[in-house]
């Protein structure tokens, strides 16, 4: 996988959210994504699972990076998110440090916050590493 490739163009769910990858190492992914009226709750809030979403999706691109060269795959097996407040205009920015990397699996704490820098959602992803079974999918998480 790509480190430049995963950067410039995001593809599948991250496409859909409007998800932009600023930098991907083996232990610091970050992000940030335009809150607009698809990505909030009726109460005007952006919904809970945007945050969660983009949790996994950092956790994930932070360990296949390292691993799908390495003929494995990365997909999230448990994201815990905890709400702090909400954020319903601007900007969220996204910010992953690896805490563990095993051999089948990862752990990430992710922070989300505001335009004003205050924490809005904590995430620890659990990542789980395990051999690919033919071809690789495209942009390989």
């Amino acid at each position: 996988m790509d480190k430049e490739t995963l950067l410039a163009n995001p593809v599948g769910f991250d496409a859909l959210l409007g998800l932009e990858l600023l930098e991907c190492t083996e232990e610091l992914v970050s992000a940030r994504l335009a809150v607009r009226d698809e990505l909030r709750q009726p109460f005007g809030l952006v919904h809970g699972g945007v945050f969660a979403s983009i949790a996994e999706t950092l956790a994930s691109v932070g360990t296949a990076v390292v691993v799908v060269p390495e003929g494995s795959a990365a997909m999230g097996i448990s994201n815990q998110t905890s709400f702090l407040r909400p954020i319903s205009a601007g900007t969220i920015h996204a910010r992953a440090l690896r805490r563990h990397r095993g051999r089948t699996t990862w752990i990430w704490d992710v922070e989300i916050s505001d335009d004003e820098g205050r924490t809005c959602a904590l995430t620890r992803m659990t990542i789980a590493v395990r051999p690919i079974r033919g071809p690789a999918p495209p942009g390989g998480s």
